[in-house]
């Protein structure tokens, strides 16, 4: 007899989520979206979280080296001093660019291979507590750009896409976010 594989479908395990808790529902859509737009050819570009792990690794070190410095506490007052001043301006760099460049970014993207366009996407959402309604915003990474479209978003209540037991229903959900993608590909530049 021979063996039949089963479709990759068929095996793969559902996306549940504790539909009591946002943060849980939010969490599998963003991670959704975030496969959605990988499997349309965009190619995520993750210098942004790599310049946010140097950030915090040099925070650590700082804090690190004022921990365990040779020296006792009256002796290298001068130096825990410069390494706090240190600690609390590389915290404040790392916030100012979570909070400037990244605001509520789920995926920043390198522009497709082969597209006519020189920007990759900046994909937001959100979801606000007590709501039951979801925003994906779709935008271009350099909204300066000569080739960048307008940003494209959605609204819609997060009980479309879920069943009572907390199963997203992907199907539904691609189908949304795929048409999103498709409306900020289509749409017209912008007149400068």
């Amino acid at each position: 007899m021979p063996d039949k594989k089963p479709d990759a479908v068929a095996t793969k395990n559902p996306k549940k989520a504790n539909l009591l808790d946002h943060h849980s529902i939010k969490h599998i859509l963003d991670e959704s979206v975030s496969e959605i737009v990988t499997s349309r050819g965009y190619v995520e570009d993750v210098r942004m979280s790599n310049i946010r792990l140097v950030m915090g690794t040099i925070i650590i070190v700082i804090a690190l080296v004022a921990q365990f410095y040779k020296k006792k506490f009256p002796e290298n007052r001068d130096f825990l001093i410069a390494c706090i001043a240190l600690y609390v301006v590389f915290n404040g760099l790392l916030q100012l660019i979570i909070y400037t460049k990244e605001k509520n970014a789920i995926l920043f993207t390198y522009p497709p291979v082969g597209s006519f366009t020189s920007t990759g996407l900046v994909v937001s959402s959100k979801l606000p507590r007590f709501s039951d309604m979801y925003t994906l915003i779709i935008a271009s990474s350099d909204p300066k750009s000569v080739s960048a479209n307008e940003p494209v978003q959605f609204t819609k209540s997060v009980t479309q896409w879920f069943t009572k037991d907390g199963v997203l229903v992907e199907g539904l959900f691609w189908k949304d976010v795929e048409a999103l993608i498709d409306q900020y590909a289509r749409e017209p530049k912008k007149s400068k």
